[in-house]
């Protein structure tokens, strides 16, 4: 079976998906690897680090032409699917519940897709979970970004000058994001409080030296499939009015709040945002779905009052190098999960193949079913 590696042509992208290091790992168990020319360049691979893995270096369109399984981190776009091959399979993040008419087109070619943002969370699949592995670069590189556009350091720093007090951290969100956000954030030297709607991140907030800000919930069914579910209009209240205090003294606030398939809650509204410090810094990740504060705008930097408003993904391709090699990390692990012997098992009934197998074969599956 041939695996074809195909550059990312989304504006910005600098990962790759799979690293030279799995080629080797593909290649001993018997798959042949082609790789487009310069996929790996932005990432920091070269195409020599690829034929010395033991892949071949080929044009876009002969990757195409000759690959079996045709993997990218981004949705293939239009012009990807007027090279792809009837019988073929497609690995990438679709968001295929938020693009149905991707999923419309990519069946029109007669081909097989994988959606990779479609794992499930349970234990078997963490291996495989790329949405998890460029979460905790994203958490990381949130607190980075912050440090980098606040006007004041995170520790407390005693000086014959004067004390410095600690800088304020706010978390919304306590996922794998926010988790690594909250740790990065305590090891600089910050004062973090952090909130969510699942009761059970708590304990996990508190564990990392943080201080988790409790909203009274009069429902336990707050999650659904690893993810938070949609708040209530009554239980956004509560949070707006028990959170207010720390998020009119925070210095920097990082909100990580998404559901798959649906707009982003909006937690910070602009009247909040109208009564918080000057200077403050808010980076909003979940910008791409809308965005977790009112004012946010995905890649720009908006200033309301004094409040600094910046809408991302930040994206992992800020540290391309390692989001790749996690990235490329979970690819092996999922391509090893649906294969033997180098080939397919296609086994429709496992739990992970029939949540992430949304065309089969040129028909559309709806809950593990043709559609």
């Amino acid at each position: 079976m041939k695996i074809g590696v195909l550059k990312e042509t989304q504006k910005g992208e600098k990962r790759v998906s799979i690293s030279p290091k799995i080629v080797k790992q593909l290649v001993d168990k018997k798959f042949e690897v082609l790789v487009e020319k310069n996929a790996g360049k932005s990432a920091s691979f070269k195409d020599s680090d690829y034929s010395s893995s033991g892949a071949q270096i080929e044009s876009r369109g002969v990757v195409f032409k000759e690959a079996d399984v045709l993997i990218k981190i981004n949705p293939f776009d239009a012009d990807d699917l007027k090279l792809v091959n009837e019988g073929q399979i497609l690995m990438s993040q679709l968001f295929h519940k938020s693009q149905p008419e991707l999923v419309k087109a990519i069946a029109n070619t007669g081909a097989s897709a994988f959606s990779l943002d479609a794992m499930p969370r349970i234990s078997r699949a963490q291996d495989m979970d790329v949405l998890s592995s460029q979460s905790n670069l994203s958490g990381y590189k949130a607190v980075i970004r912050g440090a980098y556009e606040m006007t004041k350091i995170f520790p407390l720093m005693m000086t014959a000058a004067g004390t410095i007090t600690p800088a304020r951290v706010l978390v919304y969100g306590v996922g794998v994001a926010g988790l690594q956000a909250i740790a990065t954030a305590k090891r600089l030297g910050a004062v973090v409080e952090a909130t969510d709607i699942r009761p059970e991140t708590k304990e996990q907030t508190e564990s990392l030296g943080a201080k988790f800000i409790t909203v009274e919930n009069e429902t336990d069914d707050v999650s659904e499939g690893g993810y938070a579910k949609v708040a209530s209009e009554d239980y956004l209240n509560k949070q707006k009015e028990a959170v207010n205090k720390s998020l009119f003294q925070a210095d920097l606030v990082i909100t990580t709040a998404m559901i798959p398939g649906r707009k982003s809650p909006v937690l910070i509204t602009k009247e909040q945002v109208d009564q918080m410090k000057n200077g403050a810094v808010i980076i909003d990740l979940a910008a791409l779905q809308g965005g977790n504060c009112e004012l946010s705008k995905m890649n720009k930097t908006v200033i309301h009052n004094g409040v600094k408003i910046i809408g991302t993904t930040i994206a992992p391709e800020s540290v391309s190098t390692n989001a790749s090699d996690l990235f490329a990390k979970n690819m092996f692990n999922f391509l090893t999960h649906l294969t033997e012997g180098s080939q397919f098992k296609w086994d429709l009934e496992e739990e992970i193949t029939n949540a992430t197998l949304i065309v089969y074969n040129g028909e559309i599956r709806q809950n593990g079913k043709i559609d």
